[in-house]
């Protein structure tokens, strides 16, 4: 066989790097222009509720499973910092069980009777001990307001994770992936947290129940605050900053036709609060979510420069706002100059800024009678004097881990999905999206014969996305072994030729295909979690989809193209060429180089769905793969890319339930990882997959739950 240098495995003549980006952006396109023309039709009020309300009935189960409301919360008071017109309480209160809010509520002195109620959701720049927020807290709190501001999920007091700056918003992203895996979601969490802090406000009988006010910051609180106010009537008033409406990234001013062009849907990254998964597929798009908060108040806030009279969603909201004849209701906020810009030419911020601040006080003393400060407060206290959850008040109420907590719920979901799942096919595929293979065609661009065997590149053509891959062997062998792998059809030839030639020689073709978004079509950048492929992955859960269901489509639409044109067996090499973490280490701060080693799971999970799928496939070695999405949750840190992440995983089961279905086929599995990409040692495997153990019990010697160093020679025994 040649050396590696001397074969051509390139199927297409020029890179393709931004296929998936290019087949993302026409979706979002579709996306947008089914809004505008829905929009379009809108025409009454009545119409209009009936256009938003089972979008936001969407959203609400998008968020995910949510226990009951408790009666009551517990809260603890854990220091009183007296003022001579305000008291500040840090406070904790039980949210849900085991999941402690910490808090600084800011309280007129006196009380007064029918006090407003404002709870402040904090950026994803710092928690709530940062001065703006202790700024807002103690004005509106001189002005006769109750003033709650608390750390969000993972943000300070709440913070598992090692302290550094960004430190909390980074972890945005693991904790994003933990819970989309448990079949929640962080902007979930988030929104549950801020409506306990509604009935924290309306179980003071002093507060009036009527004026309970929202407020979320210029960068990512704008986002849960309107979310929340969209799924409580009880918030009256709701201002969210940067969210529904022009980013500050885009473009200023708009363009003439932006009610045509605008990007209403909005676009996928890593921060999953700004861009909900099913949002495309369901509607609920930023601007609709806003919309519905009429006619309660809002105001629409913007943290720089606004170009009013073009932004599309401005007009939006003003027509439903008169559909309500409700137009005093609607107000709006903007800073000034752009984000490129450094202060003091724009008005860059932390939460809300006083720039900010000016019309919000002329639209709430206009609302709810609300004095504006005669001047800009600025009493602030170190951040050890606002701290609530104490480490002795952890210790007393026996506060779990977060890791800890997602596990137990993990367990029980699993266990549950365990004892209702009976049909495996229908519940995993409405996990993974549309699967259903294409009608494809295969064009063949070169054939070379060397060795009494062949090469050939080839392209399969569908409607979406198309297939390069590579055969090699003879077209009337027995038996074809398909290896996939997130590294690429050439990188496996690179590493793997010793093995593939060892296959070839017991008349074992091979064919390596790249399914999108690996070798060929990946993305340029790293997989680390801000670059690009975590973008792409982010947008297709908004379109409904996800990258792994994506990949398997195209894997399953391959599979049919082989069984339809050659008389062979077919059987699964799911690889991964990917550097595991040593055992044990410490975990650095994230978004740091070097970062720990992202495990590459995709091969091993494409290969065991696949089979879940195609009943034919014959045996299946699976290298490299998460033993199970539990392990994801088993500790703080988790170094999986965001394209193997599969929302409501657990509430399946796991990868456990799904292989002892396999049996008495022949599998291996070997070098399996935890959340952490660190090998897991064979006892933990054992436990791992006793059931499939189990299963095989009959078959035992068709089941391989070691490591093992040659995995030709393995497939040799079992397909010869």
């Amino acid at each position: 066989m040649p050396n590696i240098p001397d074969i051509q495995t390139q199927c297409f003549e020029t890179p393709q790097h931004d296929l998936l980006e290019n087949v993302v952006q026409s979706d979002r396109l579709r996306i947008n222009q089914n809004d505008i023309e829905n929009w379009s039709r809108i025409q009454t009020r009545t119409e209009w509720e009936q256009y938003y309300q089972p979008r936001i009935e969407a959203l609400r189960q998008s968020l995910g499973h949510f226990p009951s409301p408790p009666k009551s919360l517990a809260t603890h008071i854990t220091r009183t910092i007296p003022s001579k017109a305000y008291t500040i309480e840090n406070i904790v209160f039980e949210s849900r069980e085991n999941i402690f809010v910490s808090a600084n509520r800011y309280v007129p002195s006196p009380r007064k009777d029918q006090m407003p109620g404002i709870i402040l959701v904090h950026s994803h720049h710092n928690p709530k001990v940062q001065v703006e927020l202790q700024d807002m807290g103690i004005l509106w709190a001189k002005a006769g307001c109750v003033v709650l501001v608390i750390d969000q999920f993972g943000y300070g007091d709440r913070r598992d994770h090692t302290f550094a700056p960004r430190q909390d918003y980074w972890f945005r992203h693991i904790t994003g992936q933990q819970l989309h895996t448990l079949g929640d979601s962080l902007m979930g969490w988030m929104v549950w947290d801020i409506h306990r802090c509604v009935d924290l406000l309306l179980a003071d009988p002093n507060i009036a129940p009527d004026k309970i006010i929202v407020m979320g910051s210029v960068a990512g609180g704008g986002d849960p605050c309107a979310v929340a106010a969209a799924l409580d009537q009880r918030i009256g008033c709701a201002v969210p900053f940067n969210f529904g409406g022009p980013q500050p990234e885009s473009p200023y001013p708009l363009p003439h036709d932006a009610h045509q062009t605008f990007n209403y849907l909005g676009n996928g990254g890593w921060e999953s609060t700004r861009n909900l998964r099913l949002s495309g597929q369901h509607g609920f798009l930023p601007w609709l979510i806003v919309g519905s908060i009429a006619p309660r108040k809002l105001i629409y806030a913007h943290e720089f420069a606004w170009d009013k009279e073009r932004d599309p969603v401005w007009t939006r909201l003003q027509k439903i706002y008169n559909w309500y004849q409700a137009s005093d209701h609607l107000d709006y906020t903007q800073g000034f100059g752009q984000l490129k810009e450094r202060p003091p030419q724009a008005s860059h911020c932390n939460n809300i800024g006083v720039a900010h601040r000016q019309r919000i006080y002329q639209a709430l003393q206009r609302w709810y009678g609300i004095a504006p400060p005669l001047h800009e407060t600025q009493e602030r206290y170190p951040d050890a004097d606002l701290q609530s959850l104490t480490p002795s008040l952890r210790q007393k109420l026996h506060i779990p881990s977060l890791h800890v907590t997602l596990q137990k719920l993990g367990q029980q979901r699993t266990l549950d999905a365990s004892q209702k799942n009976k049909d495996h096919q229908n519940t995993w595929a409405n996990i993974l999206g549309n699967i259903t293979p294409e009608p494809a065609n295969a064009h063949t661009l070169e054939t070379t014969a060397f060795n009494g065997f062949s090469f050939s590149r080839n392209i399969l053509s569908t409607s979406n996305i198309p297939i390069p891959f590579l055969f090699l062997g003879n077209t009337n062998a027995k038996h074809i072994v398909i290896a996939i792998a997130q590294a690429g059809k050439q990188n496996l030839l690179q590493n793997r030729m010793d093995a593939y030639r060892i296959l070839l020689q017991n008349n074992i073709a091979i064919c390596l295909p790249d399914l999108r978004g690996t070798g060929e079509t990946a993305p340029q950048g790293s997989r680390q979690f801000r670059d690009t492929a975590t973008s792409l992955s982010a947008n297709a859960l908004m379109f409904g989809q996800t990258s792994l269901g994506n990949r398997l489509k195209d894997l399953r639409t391959l599979l049919s193209h082989l069984r339809n044109n050659f008389g062979a067996k077919l059987s699964l090499w799911g690889d991964s060429l990917a550097p595991t973490n040593p055992i044990p280490f410490e975990d650095p701060l994230l978004n740091t180089d070097p970062s720990p080693h992202l495990s590459e799971p995709s091969g091993g999970l494409l290969t065991l769905f696949a089979t879940l799928f195609e009943p034919d496939i014959f045996a299946m070695t699976i290298c490299g793969m998460i033993a199970s999405y539990q392990s994801i949750l088993s500790d703080t840190y988790c170094y999986i890319p965001h394209d193997a992440i599969l929302p409501n995983a657990l509430t399946a089961g796991d990868l456990n339930d799904i292989t002892m279905q396999f049996a008495p086929r022949p599998l291996l599995l070997t070098h399996l990882v935890d959340g952490r990409n660190c090998l897991l040692p064979e006892t933990e495997i054992q436990t791992t997959y006793h059931t499939t153990i189990e299963a095989y019990h009959k078959h035992i010697q068709n089941l391989s739950l070691h490591p093992t160093p040659d995995v030709a020679q393995w497939l040799i025994q079992h397909l010869t």
